[in-house]
């Protein structure tokens, strides 16, 4: 059930309601800005994931500053941005259920639409759906470039299974889908590189045999936002599929050279018990406000200050060499993964200059399948 929202346009920050789902604008605008920046020159495409933000009103932000569409990772997500108007999405992951393969393709009346495969034992399921609804569906092998989660093998079972979908009267071979998710998070810039370096000689390996056997690849997508300039370095890829860069999170912030983007989302909290003489506080921002399969949170610009333990409905905060805050006083919480973070809340609640400017749906939200 969707909830009502946090807090009006023209609120102050402390009158927000929490915890809540806060959005720095200045600090988001500047990373879209940024981002679109870095692209321009390199000839290589924006195809933001929307699994991260989970907001056509997000999405159609990226595309008015050069992103060609969106790719998610659910069925349910790509209704969402369809419905929200986005008009080129790609499922960057395998869907083997035929009903939601009927829905994937029932969204080609009002979108360009994709997926990826891994095995040719979907083939027959992708065909029937797309013959349902007249349609030649574009399907992207993934190829497994070492985060060794889905993907074929890089290579000849890669083009084994493109050559099959060449063949067929309802698809279309649209590329190769080649995530290294494991690789944005790796700490060292050495250790990022040798995982790149790695990623694209199985890139480049497949490509060379798609040529050898005539088939044209249009698309190499991947890239995320920890490793991004390394795959644009080899030329290999061509469209980025960052996400986390719209916002950023602690677990980005803890490589050694962070990608270069604002912390821009927020969990807004609230001491709710003081804890005198005990020199911590507890916050209403617990496991449900904030996940921490990346770590706890951190506090915002107040030094001293540890998010060092949950419950349910509890945070506690500890003050090390830090005046303890008030009862009743606001935190800014920088989130340990953005991507689960945002899937907690309807709403955003977007501030500038310490004013709440406008609350946008997380219509996305809970889309799982």
């Amino acid at each position: 059930m969707l909830q009502p929202p946090p807090a009006e346009p023209g609120m102050r920050e402390e009158e927000v309601d929490t915890p809540a789902l806060l959005l720095d604008l200045d600090a988001f605008e500047s990373n879209l800005d940024a981002m679109a920046t870095a692209l321009a020159p390199t000839g290589a495409k924006l195809r933001a994931h929307a699994k991260t933000h989970k907001s056509p009103v997000i999405a159609r932000q990226q595309i008015a500053r050069g992103a060609i569409g969106q790719c998610v990772q659910k069925v349910a997500e790509a209704e969402a941005m369809a419905w929200g108007g986005v008009d080129d999405i790609l499922v960057s992951n395998e869907v083997v259920s035929p009903r939601k393969l009927a829905r994937l393709a029932a969204l080609s009346r009002i979108a360009t639409i994709a997926v990826c495969a891994d095995d040719a034992a979907a083939l027959p399921l992708l065909e029937a759906a797309a013959e349902a609804a007249r349609i030649r569906l574009s399907v992207l092998v993934e190829i497994n470039v070492g985060t060794t989660r889905c993907g074929v093998p890089p290579g000849p079972p890669a083009v084994e299974l493109a050559q099959r979908i060449a063949a067929s009267r309802h698809l279309r071979f649209g590329g190769l889908q080649a995530y290294h998710g494991s690789a944005q998070h790796r700490r060292s810039p050495e250790e990022r590189q040798a995982a790149i370096a790695g990623a694209a000689d199985g890139v480049r390996r497949t490509l060379e045999q798609l040529r050898q056997v005539g088939l044209d690849c249009p698309v190499v997508g991947g890239a995320g936002t920890g490793t991004f300039p390394l795959e644009l370095d080899t030329g290999l890829w061509t469209e980025i599929q960052g996400g986390s860069y719209a916002f950023m999170d602690a677990d980005y912030a803890r490589n050694e050279a962070p990608p270069p983007f604002r912390q821009a989302l927020f969990v807004l909290t609230q001491v709710m018990s003081a804890q005198p003489g005990t020199g911590r506080v507890v916050v209403d921002a617990g496991h449900k406000a904030v996940p921490t399969d990346s770590g706890f949170p951190l506090v915002h610009a107040r030094p001293g200050l540890v998010y060092a333990g949950a419950s349910d409905e509890h945070g506690v905060i500890v003050a090390e060499d830090a005046a303890v805050p008030a009862w009743g006083e606001r935190l800014r919480l920088v989130p340990g993964h953005c991507d689960p973070t945002v899937d907690r809340y309807d709403w955003y609640v977007g501030v500038r200059g310490g004013r709440v400017e406008c609350l946008w749906p997380v219509a996305a939200r809970g889309a799982m399948a």
